[in-house]
């Protein structure tokens, strides 16, 4: 099950085209029949944009993506012809997966010349209260699902993301991609074998979590070498990604002892002394968002498998950061 709404607000009259209302009251109606269109278009994208985004981040793993994405599917959206529209969701949907499917197939060239590690833009889920970015989370929205995905091709990204996710049915997903229905159910059955991952586990508590990032904060912080390898599975794995732009290690760090001195390391030659770090939700998962002079510096997160920290994900790339909300957003 998913719920999602996108960072940014819902589309106005001006974004749609629609002509202004003055003299309405005065029995007049000012309205042309293309206008009344426009805003039942309008209308029935707003109201199926959380949905939207929801599909658009988990195909690109982008928010700056999925909002481009969704720019474009209320362009075509707002340019189709046929006025009897039977299903306003299924045709949007329909438009907006084709649209992530075409921009994926370019991205795959982009993320092989990307500087170092690849990681999915992060989304701070809790504990702000806006409603414009707020999300009902499952384990579909964690980091390391999303770097899972990474491993499909786009047709299987979709229909895994379609089937699994969003529970649509077979039928419908053969429509929205233009497949026949026993072919999405082998593009399916590849896509699982695809991301079958055994060390990927989503079992552990929040609190389980919350507690791990408190210790290795801790433990980090005084310099605690041991304390750190301790937290650690053995094969345990550090991914940061900084795009070229910004502090960060250009490969994954494999094994406990390693990760342990790496961040150490990395704290002492990497991270400034000032800065200010929040506790917060990161894509559903406990994280910490740092903030030098009050702007975002760095996102961290982990994933927890068998009672020990299994992932550690850290994006300093200030691109992926610009959606994080500044300091003084949070509670001290």
């Amino acid at each position: 099950m998913y719920m999602a709404s996108s960072p940014k607000s819902d589309f106005s009259n001006e974004d749609a085209g629609i002509e202004s209302t003055s003299g309405i009251g005065t029995g007049e109606a000012k309205y042309d029949r293309s206008d009344l269109v426009k805003r039942e278009r309008l209308d029935a994208f707003n109201q199926h944009r959380p949905l939207l985004f929801a599909i658009a981040y988990r195909m690109l793993g982008s928010s700056a993506d999925a909002e481009d994405i969704l720019q474009e599917t209320f362009i075509r959206w707002q340019q189709t012809l046929d006025r009897d529209i039977e299903s306003p969701r299924a045709l949007l949907v329909t438009i907006l997966t084709r649209l992530a499917i075409n921009h994926l197939q370019s991205a795959r060239v982009r993320r092989e010349e990307y500087f170092g590690h690849w990681l999915p833009e992060p989304l701070v889920t809790a504990p702000l209260q806006n409603p414009s970015i707020s999300f009902e989370v499952d384990e579909s929205l964690a980091l390391a699902f999303m770097l899972l995905l990474e491993r499909l091709t786009p047709i299987e990204r979709a229909t895994l993301l379609l089937r699994e996710v969003f529970d649509y049915e077979y039928s419908e997903i053969a429509s929205i991609l233009d497949q026949s229905e026993a072919n999405c159910r082998q593009v399916l059955r590849r896509a699982r074998q695809h991301i079958k991952d055994p060390r990927t586990r989503f079992d552990a508590s929040r609190e389980q979590r919350d507690e791990l990032l408190r210790r290795f904060t801790e433990a980090s912080s005084e310099g605690n070498l041991e304390g750190l390898v301790a937290l650690l599975s053995k094969e345990a794995v550090f991914y940061s990604d900084g795009g070229g732009k910004a502090p960060a290690l250009p490969k994954p760090i494999y094994g406990a002892a390693n990760i342990a001195r790496g961040v150490l390391e990395g704290l002492k030659r990497l991270v400034p002394k000032n800065l200010v770090r929040r506790f917060v939700e990161i894509n559903g998962q406990p994280g910490i968002v740092s903030f030098l002079d009050g702007r975002p510096f760095s996102v961290f997160t982990l994933d927890v498998a068998d009672g020990l920290i299994s992932h550690i994900y850290v994006v300093t790339n200030p691109e992926k950061l610009r959606r994080i909300p500044r300091l003084e957003s949070f509670a001290s």
